[in-house]
């Protein structure tokens, strides 16, 4: 990657940072594509949220913006204008710049998620999911799968306020989905998300308890979202259980044409 004084930026933003793979994986799509663009990261601490939109405003060779843990769901009101999807959900993960500096927020980790699960022959059409989270990823992967013609979906969240507003969220939007709280077997299930930050960087817990996850049924697609480890806690256990897994970098790749795309660096998807 060599930088020019043309080169398109942009960024992810986060905190921590150092643990993103979409700067490796973004940058070397650019390379092979030729394209003169750079994605760079971005440490931004919690004080300095405020002030970070305004200057984004005002940065004419930024293209936009991808939004990683834990600003999902703090940048969406502060973003100029929302997709229907990214409103209705409250989060977004990606920030295109306009011309004219207008910030249009989207939330484009759903799709990458649908993409990276079909590569492991995996329709929800008709199937049993449950979904660990209800932030701004597990909101995304929720309502995707929901979209994409789920018939039941579990949510269960730490925070009991947060998983009740997605629950009735995705209760008006897909009225069809058997929406329900809390996971308490998963006999049935096609597919377990991890949609938290539980297991990154080398933290020795689990999403859910071992003994609920040793109860998983042989084929489930057990699927995280975290991208370092590679390998979590959470899919060892899964992959012990007998289930395929889907990691987090899966995901990150999948969406990477999505992003590239929003943000005008690359031709959208079709």
């Amino acid at each position: 990657m060599r930088l020019t004084a043309s080169t398109a930026i942009v960024g992810i933003v986060g905190t921590p940072i150092m643990q993103v793979k979409s700067p490796t994986v973004m940058n070397a799509w650019f390379d092979q594509q030729g394209r003169d663009a750079a994605l760079v990261p971005i440490d931004l601490a919690p004080e300095a949220i405020a002030a970070f939109l305004p200057v984004l405003r005002g940065w004419r060779n930024l293209r936009g913006m991808i939004v990683t843990v834990p600003y999902k769901q703090v940048l969406a009101p502060l973003c100029d204008r929302l997709t229907r999807r990214a409103e209705r959900l409250g989060t977004v993960n990606v920030i295109r710049r306009d011309p004219d500096g207008t910030l249009v927020g989207e939330i484009l980790d759903g799709a990458g998620f649908i993409t990276a699960a079909a590569a492991h022959g995996f329709d929800p059409r008709g199937r049993r999911a449950a979904v660990i989270g209800a932030g701004g990823v597990a909101s995304a992967i929720a309502d995707a799968l929901c979209e994409a013609g789920l018939t039941e979906l579990a949510l269960q969240d730490v925070d009991a306020a947060k998983q009740a507003r997605l629950a009735e969220t995705l209760r008006t939007a897909f009225p069809r989905v058997a929406v329900r709280e809390g996971i308490v077997d998963l006999a049935d299930l096609d597919l377990l998300v991890n949609g938290t930050p539980v297991g990154m960087n080398g933290d020795p817990s689990l999403p859910l308890a071992a003994a609920l996850l040793v109860g998983l049924p042989a084929g489930c697609l057990v699927a995280d979202v975290v991208t370092a480890p590679l390998e979590t806690p959470f899919l060892r256990q899964a992959q012990a259980s007998g289930c395929r897994v889907q990691t987090g970098i899966e995901m990150t790749e999948a969406q990477m044409l999505q992003l590239a795309g929003w943000m005008g660096v690359g031709e959208a998807p079709a």
